[in-house]
């Protein structure tokens, strides 16, 4: 019961950070900065935030996009990197780079063939989504790591 909770729980709040993002403009398009992908870095202290995340980018996706091969594929590109940072966890400096790297690839793609902005280069997607990606995960979700483990807050 309590991986369940946890798990909804993360999904609830991947979703409220994400509708926050959104509020500015910045939950999706080829500019995106989710600040929800902070939380890609749970997945150190619960494998419950696997599933948790999966499921809020799941619905994050579906209240914001109606592109199908959005709401797939950039699920998968949040439960590949949930998954990567999971086996990564006990190297705490690697734990978003997953994250980043699934989104980097998959992310791009579905902006540019999916919702065919084909007026912008594939690269320079990948790069702006990319530093979206570095900014929410690797910066925000590094500094939530490390406050985590200063409180030694465990799940």
């Amino acid at each position: 019961m309590r991986y369940i909770t946890l798990s909804a729980t993360i999904a609830a709040l991947y979703v409220v950070l994400t509708l926050i993002s959104a509020a500015f403009g910045l939950s999706s398009g080829v500019i995106q900065l989710r600040i929800s992908e902070a939380l890609c870095v749970l997945v150190a202290f619960t494998p419950a935030a696997i599933p948790g995340l999966t499921i809020g980018c799941l619905i994050s996706n579906l209240i914001a996009s109606a592109n199908i091969l959005d709401i797939v594929f950039g699920t998968l590109a949040t439960f590949l990197g949930a998954l990567g940072g999971y086996y990564l966890r006990k190297k705490k400096w690697l734990i978003t780079l997953p994250t980043l790297l699934s989104n980097v690839i998959i992310v791009p793609l579905v902006i540019v063939y999916g919702f065919g902005v084909k007026d912008m280069a594939l690269p320079l997607v990948a790069l702006t989504v990319g530093i979206g990606e570095f900014i929410s995960a690797c910066v925000l979700g590094t500094g939530l790591l490390l406050i985590l483990e200063k409180y030694k807050f465990r799940f």
